[in-house]
């Protein structure tokens, strides 16, 4: 199965030209992108070949730490590590206040909710974005 091939009417598309595209994943738990190559989707690995990444990141005071690497701050430093963001996307400060048992502390960002962090306060826009940063990388 390929991408979508677009050509000028009567030509077909040049093999050597044709663009790749992938598909990305930011999930709840994990996240990963992905791609068809020769016909057959592929995830695509990192530098450690790791086809996955966990969706936590941590904010530390000098540095942020995405994925395995955040892995381990979940329980040293669990105020701090931001996992499963994808259940505060869209969702306002007055649901997620109701949520229970939460390791981090939750404040009003308008009328969305954000994390307090030793960084300072930060959205699930903003983490997201970091899952997606380092899935670039």
């Amino acid at each position: 199965m390929a991408l979508l091939q677009i050509s000028e009417p009567g030509q077909s598309t040049a093999p050597h030209h044709h663009n790749l595209a992938c598909g990305i994943d930011l999930g709840t738990t994990n996240s990963l992108v992905a791609s068809v190559m020769s016909g057959q989707t592929r995830l695509i690995s990192d530098q450690n070949n790791n086809s996955i990444l966990p969706s936590i990141v941590h904010f530390g005071q000098d540095k942020m730490t995405v994925g395995f690497d955040a892995y381990q701050y979940t329980t040293t430093d669990p105020t701090n590590t931001i996992l499963s963001v994808k259940r505060y996307m869209g969702v306002d400060y007055r649901e997620a206040s109701e949520f229970k048992n939460l390791p981090y502390k939750l404040v009003k960002n308008g009328n969305n909710v954000a994390f307090k962090t030793s960084i300072g306060d930060v959205s699930a826009i903003e983490v997201s974005a970091s899952i997606l940063s380092a899935l670039k990388d």
